[in-house]
């Protein structure tokens, strides 16, 4: 039942954000009398969907849920108490909350109420499903993903910049699903002035387009670039510029946001001022769609959690573009920093998905 509980919270993977995938199964015996997911910030929880189908029979039932019932008015009211209101006589929990605001409350409600409450079946699977969610919370930063196509030898552009479709269709509508599930796409203003992406998602309908952050320390995106133009997702600029009256050029298009930020001592955006700023903004799980120059350095400065890797069986040659310019060093070629999660093949490339290891 946990597991189908799993299965229904995935399916609000696209939409939830910046509230954790939860599902919800309540069962009499061995039959499901009710279920649900949360869908979207604002609208209903797990548990009230599946207590709206079970209706009368909740009384008595055992509900699964993969997170801990809140306990907290926000948009919408406890779930704890719509549990207890239902007459439910045991609670299955896959893992508890960490937000402040529930933390063992919503668990504790239940207890208090002389509902049977467990806690811990599935939870590794529990957390994994919300890791961003959790990224945020636990570790005041969000879960980044980096994202790379390169060819055979690891190249991602010709010499002279010209890089688009190293890989092929079915790789590229794989990366429309990585936007669809993380909450935000980061790209440096390199990345802009070459390529002028537009870093939406254009081939399926969702419920919410990701933010599209853009690293511009002197503020040179251009007012004609698409993530100006295209309103069609909020663009954020994060700038170490303070200058309103530039801002105002910008923010005339209402979908452009500008995040001013300190700068390190090379001058670039302090990542570690800019990342907790993002957590507490509600973006949990980003995806970095970057340049050599991006990607270098969130990995050199420890920043990213997952590598999304495209491989395309192409050979570009010595003098195109690396994905990477980390410096040569004997502790390279002795430690391993990533360990493999998944590898598997789409349509003539593959898509090597890596962990940092811990």
């Amino acid at each position: 039942m946990m597991q189908i509980a799993l299965g229904l919270a995935i399916q609000g993977r696209f939409s939830t954000s910046p509230n954790p995938r939860v599902g919800c199964v309540i069962t009499r015996g061995n039959q499901i009398i009710g279920q649900g997911f949360h869908l979207k910030t604002g609208e209903p929880h797990a548990e009230i969907h599946a207590l709206k189908q079970a209706g009368l029979w909740a009384k008595g039932a055992t509900a699964y849920v993969t997170l801990e019932p809140c306990s907290h008015h926000g948009r919408t009211g406890p779930c704890a108490d719509a549990l207890i209101a239902a007459g439910v006589a045991r609670v299955v929990v896959a893992m508890y909350d960490p937000n402040p605001q529930v933390s063992g409350q919503g668990v504790a409600r239940l207890r208090q109420a002389d509902i049977v409450c467990e806690v811990g079946l599935l939870a590794d699977e529990a957390r994994e499903l919300n890791r961003a969610f959790l990224s945020r919370i636990e570790r005041g930063r969000p879960f980044i993903r980096l994202k790379v196509a390169t060819s055979l030898d690891s190249k991602t552009a010709l010499s002279d910049g010209q890089s688009r479709w190293i890989t092929g269709e079915a790789a590229r509508a794989d990366v429309q699903i990585l936007r669809a599930e993380s909450c935000a796409i980061l790209t440096g203003i390199g990345t802009v002035l070459t390529d002028n992406p537009r870093l939406n998602i254009r081939t399926f309908p969702v419920l919410r387009q990701p933010v599209r952050i853009v690293l511009d320390s002197c503020l040179r995106t251009p007012l004609s670039s698409a993530l100006v133009t295209d309103d069609s997702s909020p663009t954020l600029i994060a700038t170490c510029v303070q200058d309103k009256i530039r801002y105002e050029a910008y923010l005339r298009h209402a979908h452009v946001q500008i995040l001013c930020v300190a700068a390190d001592q090379s001058g670039r955006i302090n990542l570690n001022e800019l990342m907790p700023r993002l957590a507490q903004m509600g973006y949990g799980e980003i995806l970095v769609e970057g340049g050599a120059n991006l990607n270098t350095e969130l990995l050199r400065q420890n920043w990213v959690d997952e590598v999304v890797l495209y491989q395309a069986p192409k050979i570009l040659g010595h003098h195109a573009k690396a994905a990477f310019r980390l410096p040569e060093t004997t502790e390279n070629l002795l430690r391993n920093d990533w360990q493999t999660k998944s590898i598997e093949q789409i349509g003539d490339d593959i898509k090597w998905i890596l962990a940092k290891c811990e």
